[in-house]
């Protein structure tokens, strides 16, 4: 039996879907404006990188030729310089929102059909019953922010206050997220896991996608940090996943980075969840290195988005993809013939884009593997064609939605 690796570059889209501007995204580009910063010299950072992006690795398996097919032109230095060594596409989500979870399951299978609850962009921005109860239930004297908010500056500016009264730090964003700061020390990190837990139960009857758990350190003097301890609580996907599928054939499973917590950890698995992309993927590659025939390895690389993709952050972001372009090599040299790797994304989140949210775009859908074909799969549907593809790969029975493109 074959084995398959699903690696999802998380937030790296590659052009507006085509109900962008249902959610202000329309023109949105993250692979796409990235390019054509660093070929304009907006890319640079001293000590980082310098000069036009260069992803020559991801070219040859034809992410230039997907973006292509999503937007309609090639990014500056994405054009393939040598023979392609994949089968290369876009997909379109039919999921409704731009947030992780849903862009995951559908990959795995399942498109969400109900829309998610979201909270206003308001000052309180959570029902007075909502905050009311999960005080009362966690114990809390109360909470700060209440807010839409970037993570990293509300905790800047909050974070004081926080140690000082112990009132836990509670915002949300253009998702379907209720997010939880708080520090290590001052409030506990177990403290906040549990808190996250109790949040999780008061947000179900609201349709909230994830309640995150966002831990912190540092002080006034020198500065707050987050830490790698992120948690996310997500409710659970509907049944009938890809994972479901290999749990029920008895296939082995890894899930690396934050896998586990996207599907609720149902039918994930051996959990590995190391800090950073670099540590996820050394993970991925010797999980796949002594996996059974038949198994399966699904990786998430969040840094793209959480690190530079919210923090619009140009350089960050064109270094990260860089670095990942030049480890290609190393995905190959682990693939045994018969083996598949697909590489693709969950949703945008453009650098160069207002605000801090993630983009409603289109992904990339590269797909390669020793002795497998190469050429154009086309614009997919859906990104259920993923999964759909995979498990007729892995000669599971098909899943409920998707069209495998072999």
């Amino acid at each position: 039996m074959a084995r398959a690796l699903l690696i999802v570059l998380d937030s790296v889209g590659i052009g507006g879907a085509p109900d962008a501007d249902r959610y202000g995204d329309a023109g949105s580009d993250t692979v796409g404006h990235i390019a054509e910063a660093c070929a304009a010299g907006r890319g640079d950072r001293p000590g980082l990188r310098v000069g036009p992006l260069r992803l020559p690795n991801l070219a040859a398996l034809g992410l230039g030729l997907a973006c292509e097919g999503a937007t309609g032109r090639v990014p500056p230095g994405l054009a393939p310089g040598e023979p392609l060594r994949a089968l290369w596409g876009h997909a379109v989500e039919t999921a409704a929102g731009k947030d992780t979870p849903s862009g995951h399951w559908e990959i795995a299978g399942v498109p969400v059909r109900a829309p998610w609850g979201h909270f206003p962009d308001t000052h309180p921005a959570f029902p007075a019953e909502l905050t009311a109860a999960l005080i009362a239930r966690a114990g809390l004297p109360g909470i700060l922010g209440d807010r839409h908010a970037s993570g990293t500056a509300i905790i800047d500016a909050l974070g004081a206050e926080h140690v000082r009264t112990g009132r836990p730090i509670c915002y949300t964003s253009a998702d379907s997220v209720f997010q939880i700061a708080a520090h290590e020390e001052a409030f506990g990190l177990e403290r906040l896991y549990e808190t996250c837990r109790i949040a999780r139960a008061v947000c179900d009857p609201y349709r909230v996608g994830r309640v995150i758990a966002r831990p912190f350190l540092g002080s006034e003097v020198d500065g707050f940090r987050r830490t790698s301890r992120r948690k996310d609580f997500s409710v659970a996907p509907p049944d009938g996943t890809l994972l479901d599928g290999l749990e029920a054939a008895g296939r082995a499973i890894v899930s690396v980075g934050k896998i586990g917590d996207i599907f609720a950890h149902r039918a994930t698995g051996r959990e590995i969840k190391p800090a950073g992309n670099a540590a996820c993927l050394d993970a991925a590659l010797d999980a796949f290195a002594e996996l059974p025939e038949g198994g399966f390895v699904f990786l998430n690389l969040v840094d793209f988005d959480t690190e530079h993709g919210h923090r619009r952050d140009v350089p960050g972001y064109a270094a990260e993809l860089e670095a990942f372009d030049a480890r290609v090599p190393e995905i190959h040299a682990v693939l045994r013939p018969g083996d598949l790797c697909v590489i693709t994304a969950d949703h945008g989140n453009d650098p160069t884009w207002t605000g801090t949210e993630h983009t409603r775009e289109q992904v990339p859908v590269l797909a390669f593997g020793p002795g497998l074909a190469t050429g154009a799969i086309g614009r997919r549907e859906t990104f259920a064609d993923i999964g759909a593809s995979v498990a007729a790969h892995l000669g599971l029975p098909p899943l409920g939605a998707g069209r495998a493109w072999w």
